[in-house]
């Protein structure tokens, strides 16, 4: 096989290239970038860096206590008292979704034994890292089978919500005492 006068300078172009390429790895730089605001006045560009899990990160193992009322060292996003609590009280309907990140619990539809032409659906949003009255609220949903057999929605009393936020937050209390005395 003869080596053609074009195969010649493909060959000088690559070796031309690779030789260029191995000189630019000789060169040093640092990257610099300013820390201060121009000028000397006001504080610096950097600020201190926020992560997923807070300031004291991921702690998953340690049994410290909070004593501001966030449940403790807690790898979720609420307050691991509401958290535990809700799944406490709604532990009686089936559970179709739950995010301890976001704090949103879902229950799928429940009807009970003593009424089987009527449904209900929860839905528990955990708003708060504290245990407080306001961090937790409730949206409920009723349906009822028509002579159909269809399901309508049905309007529910505000109370309903009120009663099971009260269930949830009496026994985030209960948690919080067994757990501080202990």
């Amino acid at each position: 096989m003869a080596v053609t006068g074009k195969d010649l300078l493909r060959y000088a172009t690559l070796a031309g290239a690779l030789a260029l390429l191995a000189g630019c790895s000789g060169v040093e730089t640092e990257a610099s970038y300013p820390r201060s605001i121009p000028g000397g006045t006001g504080g610096t560009y950097e600020t201190q860096r926020q992560t997923i899990f807070g300031d004291g990160g991921l702690n998953i193992f340690d049994n410290e206590k909070s004593r501001d009322g966030t449940g403790g060292a807690s790898p979720i996003g609420v307050n691991s008292f509401l958290w535990r609590a809700s799944l406490d009280t709604i532990s009686f309907m089936p559970l179709a979704s739950a995010d301890p990140f976001g704090g949103v619990l879902i229950t799928d539809w429940y009807s009970a034994p003593e009424t089987p032409g009527e449904r209900m659906k929860l839905t528990v949003y955990i708003l708060d890292r504290q245990l407080r009255a306001d961090g937790i609220r409730v949206a409920a949903f009723k349906q009822r089978r028509d002579e159909t057999g269809t399901w309508v929605d049905q309007p529910v009393e505000p109370a309903v919500a009120t009663r099971i936020e009260d269930a949830i937050l009496t026994r985030a209390r209960q948690l919080r005492v067994s757990s501080s005395a202990s």
